[in-house]
């Protein structure tokens, strides 16, 4: 889990990245790790993200690459096989736990309850994704959940922008945010890798 610990190490926010077009991928890491964002979570959402998360992995070997929305055992082996360092899931299961677990790919497991905490904490799992962040009760839902679990860590995502992220951070119990400002897809497809490059510098300068 060394891995995972490591995460908020590189700065505050986590960049939540759905790429459409492969001939993006390296470019657009490339953009955010010049902005100082290097750990990225490249989504399991279009057809070319395996691919996307290989190029990556060849090309940008400074970036620390995660595969996002991990749901079944076999997403687990193809993230590890196209290069990824960590997975992400939006929700949590014992299977999926189990394969990342077999594969040696350390895994930010999805929450939204208390059971689901308790749950995750059964399988080994310390440091927990609140997904949807802001729908399931956001800065409040994680100072209810701090009190009962004080020994758990988490990295609030879902609908947290620039503005809001501040308020996440400042939480004893967060670690890091996850956000999709920083990769809008209108700058993505207008291959408009500076601006990309400003929002990972604001995001990268936020402070608890």
């Amino acid at each position: 889990m060394s891995t995972l610990d490591s995460l908020a190490s590189h700065g505050p926010v986590i960049p939540v990245i759905v790429i459409e077009r492969l001939q993006d991928a390296v470019p657009l890491a490339q953009a955010l790790v010049a902005g100082g964002v290097k750990v990225l979570e490249v989504t399991l959402r279009t057809p070319v993200a395996l691919a996307a998360m290989e190029a990556i992995a060849k090309a940008v070997p400074e970036a620390v690459l995660g595969a996002g929305t991990l749901r079944t055992a076999a997403d687990a082996v193809a993230a590890k096989n196209a290069g990824c360092v960590f997975g992400v899931s939006p929700g949590f299961t014992e299977r999926l736990s189990a394969a990342c677990q077999d594969v040696a790919l350390p895994l930010l497991p999805g929450v939204s309850s208390a059971s689901e905490v308790m749950r995750a904490n059964d399988a080994g799992h310390r440091f927990l994704k609140l997904f949807p962040a802001t729908a399931v009760g956001g800065v409040a839902m994680l100072k209810g959940l701090a009190g009962p679990f004080p020994d758990v860590a988490f990295c609030p995502t879902g609908g947290i922008s620039l503005k809001t992220a501040p308020e996440f951070l400042s939480l004893p119990n967060v670690r890091v945010c996850g956000g999709s400002w920083l990769t809008p897809p209108d700058a993505i497809a207008a291959g408009d890798w500076a601006r990309i490059t400003q929002l990972a510098r604001e995001a990268q300068a936020l402070r608890a």
